[in-house]
């Protein structure tokens, strides 16, 4: 889930200030983690103590009240009686990678993904856009090549990842749907030669930017083994201490292997 948040991070500057090239600087002194990276590890965080996915979402979420959500998800957290709202956001799909770290079969990580969707995007769509990411890192960290994972999240999901980042690239603008933002994140991993590189892509697209980066960045995370070692410096360095306490947590249980080394 480290190389989600990192593309939550770069993609933090580039939100509201859509980018159509590559050429950009990833991280910079203003880069910030967003709701995306509080709610991966609110995600994480439920794993770890096998809390309600909603109770450690309205914990986090309250703690970090000013982190980006989106409006329906806002009201969600300061509602004294939360129920699902039956969304299709991205918003399912970006907090969903630990999943795929915790779980190992295909089976389990669907229904998990399932869990952590539906305290608030109980939406088909909302369910399968969170599902769909963690499979697909599920297939990328067990050594699935990029084409045995682009066959089956397109089958299996019914995405059409037949396109490219420069096809995509012309006509496309900001989108906070699953349909159009899981298959475009995707398809900036599976185009992509490196970590960095997804990121890039990712990020150029001009829709959703942290959100598009952070899918993609979980995936390729573990596609490429890990995150480069000054991609994890800038995580230690942005993250709040609480965050990176849980995040740690995580690694060590679920990621000992990929980051041998303590983060904290």
């Amino acid at each position: 889930m480290i190389g989600a948040i990192a593309g939550d991070i770069a993609g933090s500057l580039y939100e509201f200030h859509p980018q159509k090239r590559e050429d950009i600087p990833l991280f910079t002194s203003k880069s910030f983690f967003t709701d995306d990276t509080v709610m991966t590890i609110a995600a994480a965080q439920a794993i770890l103590t096998q809390k309600p996915c909603a109770e450690c979402y309205r914990t986090y979420g309250k703690r970090y009240p000013y982190a980006g959500y989106g409006g329906m998800f806002a009201q969600w957290l300061m509602s004294t009686n939360p129920k699902p709202y039956n969304s299709y956001g991205n918003g399912s799909a970006m907090r969903v990678s630990a999943v795929s770290w915790a779980f190992d079969s295909v089976d389990e990580v669907l229904a998990e993904a399932e869990k952590t969707a539906v305290p608030t995007h109980n939406h088909p769509e909302g369910i399968k856009g969170a599902q769909a990411t963690a499979l697909a890192i599920l297939m990328a960290r067990q050594g699935s090549t990029k084409e045995g994972i682009r066959s089956e999240i397109s089958s299996r999901f019914d995405y059409d990842l037949s396109r490219s980042v420069e096809s995509i690239r012309t006509g496309y603008a900001f989108n906070e749907t699953c349909q159009e933002t899981v298959p475009e994140a995707v398809i900036a991993f599976l185009d992509a030669g490196s970590f960095e590189d997804t990121l890039r892509k990712a990020i150029s697209l001009g829709g959703d930017a942290d959100t598009l980066a952070c899918i993609a960045g979980g995936i390729a995370e573990a596609f490429y083994g890990g995150v480069p070692q000054f991609v994890l410096e800038i995580v230690k360095e942005k993250l709040a201490p609480d965050l990176l306490e849980i995040t740690e947590q995580f690694r060590s249980r679920y990621l000992a292997g990929l980051y041998p080394a303590s983060l904290l």
